[in-house]
């Protein structure tokens, strides 16, 4: 790479980074000033410092990396397994009418119902450990991935299904060749879409049953009145919801450039 195309790349990922550091710096000053000039209490809205102290005081402790790292843990399970079901249902509900007609009234309907309704049944069926937690956060992540995958198989051009027949090609060259290319963009937006949903996910197992993880940390902080500990917790959900929508993106522009 000579250096003119690593100096573009460059300046390319400052002018992406900079106006978001900038937002979030306006945010924090928002946010600081709100406080001071409402002269609220800590227990009702802390400001940015007090949230920031407080994390750090866990981060001393030890407590904060091991209950991020819990949530993490629940969310790429809950992310992946959702993920898996989904792509695999995808297929066969997107080319198979009577299968879809089958399935997919159930499939809605399960959607209908909240996932808060939901998780304390997963809980008394499969125990209180990390299983039902990450169950949770799959069925809230699969449905988007579902749906968008279903539209990426079928926006495919007919013309072009039917030069892959002229071509005597396989069904799977076809899926392989055309139809997993075509939807691939697709699919990335149900992903990014279902990487979101999975953190709320894990988030809702966390308060209904666990020992730790950041949804254990905000319900802690409820119960304490300890707001600077509950707007952290919110912080730190951010931050992996964040971490794998950044994430996806990467993985999103590395496979469709190819």
């Amino acid at each position: 790479m000579s250096r003119k195309e690593i100096g573009v790349r460059l300046r390319m990922r400052g002018s992406i980074w900079l106006p978001r550091a900038g937002a979030a710096a306006l945010f924090l000053i928002l946010w600081s000033l709100i406080v001071r000039w409402g002269d609220y209490p800590p227990f009702i809205l802390p400001g940015p410092e007090r949230v920031a102290a407080r994390l750090w005081a866990l981060a001393v402790e030890g407590t904060l990396w091991r209950h991020w790292v819990a949530t993490a843990v629940e969310v790429g399970l809950g992310l992946g397994l959702g993920v898996t079901v989904g792509l695999l249902l995808a297929y066969p509900l997107a080319h198979w009418r009577p299968f879809e007609r089958l399935v997919a009234p159930y499939l809605v309907a399960s959607q209908a119902v909240p996932i808060v309704a939901v998780a304390p049944l997963l809980i008394i069926w499969f125990g209180p450990g990390l299983l039902a937690r990450v169950l949770v956060s799959a069925l809230i992540a699969f449905f988007p991935v579902l749906i968008s995958a279903i539209a990426g198989f079928r926006q495919v051009p007919p013309e072009w299904r039917e030069l892959f027949r002229s071509l005597q090609a396989t069904r799977w060259q076809t899926f392989r060749k055309l139809e997993w290319p075509a939807a691939l963009p697709v699919i990335f937006g149900g992903l990014k879409i279902g990487a979101t949903l999975s953190v709320i996910g894990a988030f809702v197992g966390e308060l209904i049953s666990a020992d730790r993880g950041i949804g254990f940390l905000i319900k802690q902080g409820q119960g304490l009145y300890d707001t600077p500990l509950v707007f952290g917790g919110i912080l730190l959900l951010a931050s992996q919801a964040l971490l794998l929508y950044g994430l996806l993106t990467g993985l999103e522009h590395h496979c469709l450039r190819r």
